[in-house]
């Protein structure tokens, strides 16, 4: 009994296995189905999907066509452009170059030009630096200082008189050598110059660096040149030997503005000893005016050999008047023998015609006979 209830229980259990394993593979093969048919749905909207994703690819070639050959057209157009345009601008600049390259030549012409201007300078800045150190060397002593002097008032003085008028270094009456002494016209005494001039003492003053320094230089500035101005007005103004007045000459202009600038009083210690301080300008503005004066001198020496040579031109103008006047007669009498000339020979010719323009008969051979001896003494007498 227990088996077959329990074999019973088995044939349930079986029974309800094979009905579950039935209603499974039922509902698998319905899953299946609708899976197939979900597959198949989807293939067909893949299908739709990849023909309208082929549409749209060939209408995307169609439009990439379209671009394509768009793009062909306007990268022709834009080649052509970018051609013009470049052809252009490789003109302007070529141009700019060609003007920049002209620029550049002028400026460096004008540069070189300017540097050669410079170059110049330079050397004539060192020509100058040189001079100006010659200079000091020759101002730092005493013996070339006064050749120095010496060298610049007969530059002064052969630049502007005659050879005849000035000597260097002679010798006066008395001994005394002054430095160049001056000739004037119609008068024996020269006109001495003398080019010493104490430059220490000024030179002391110029590069004095405080006041008590300037004072004792100042000094000593006086005491030199009025030293100096003395031994001029004893040596060289001698009355009837030398012109009453002699020339100090000072080789410098700055000296000569600083001595009337700081030193006035030993400016009117000169023009009271009569002694002229001169600058080179002013030793130039005297000797021209000595030049005009030697020439003036010298016209009034020629005067009477000018007059002379006038007497002479006037006595050849009146010997060639005369002669004209002399020829204009003979042209006057030619001129009056030719008109009586020309009236003989009209009256002539006036009886010539009226003797022709007779009528003469045969019979009156007698009367013509007489008539021409008649004419013929007539146009003898008109002879």
């Amino acid at each position: 009994m227990a088996n077959e209830w329990m074999f019973l229980v088995l044939g349930l259990a079986i029974v309800v296995l094979l009905g579950w394993l039935g209603i499974n593979s039922i509902r698998m093969s319905r899953e299946k189905m609708l899976e197939a048919a979900s597959q198949i749905e989807r293939q067909r909207q893949l299908d739709e999907q990849m023909a309208a994703l082929q549409r749209l690819q060939a209408e995307a070639a169609g439009r990439m066509q379209t671009m394509t050959e768009s793009f062909g057209q306007r990268q022709g157009d834009l080649a052509r452009l970018l051609t013009e345009r470049l052809d252009s601008l490789q003109n302007r600049v070529g141009d700019g170059l060609k003007e920049n390259v002209k620029e550049t030549t002028e400026n460096l012409s004008k540069l070189n030009e300017r540097l050669a201007v410079i170059d110049a300078a330079q050397k004539n800045l060192t020509s100058l630096t040189s001079e100006v150190l010659t200079l000091k060397d020759v101002l730092s002593n005493k013996q070339t200082r006064g050749a120095f002097g010496q060298g610049r008032m007969e530059a002064v003085i052969r630049d502007a008189l005659p050879p005849n008028s000035y000597e260097f270094q002679a010798t006066l009456p008395g001994g005394k050598r002054p430095d160049c002494i001056i000739r004037l016209p119609n008068d024996p005494r020269p006109l001495v110059i003398d080019a010493k001039f104490p430059l220490e003492s000024v030179t002391a003053f110029r590069e004095a660096q405080n006041d008590e320094a300037k004072k004792l230089a100042m000094v000593r500035v006086r005491g030199d040149i009025g030293t100096h101005l003395k031994d001029i007005a004893d040596k060289y103004i001698v009355r009837g030997v030398t012109q009453e007045i002699a020339v100090m000459f000072v080789p410098s202009e700055s000296i000569y503005a600083d001595l009337h600038e700081f030193f006035d009083d030993v400016i009117q210690k000169a023009q009271r000893a009569r002694i002229m301080i001169v600058s080179p300008s002013l030793l130039m503005m005297a000797v021209q005016m000595l030049q005009v004066i030697v020439r003036d001198s010298q016209m009034r020496e020629q005067a009477h050999l000018v007059q002379m040579e006038v007497g002479k031109i006037l006595d050849d103008v009146n010997r060639l008047r005369d002669r004209v006047t002399k020829l204009d007669t003979h042209f006057r009498q030619a001129q009056e023998d030719i008109v009586y000339i020309t009236t003989s020979a009209d009256k002539v010719a006036r009886r010539g015609e009226k003797i022709t323009s007779m009528e003469l008969e045969p019979e009156n051979t007698g009367v013509v006979t007489e008539l021409l001896p008649r004419a013929q003494l007539e146009q003898s007498e008109l002879l």
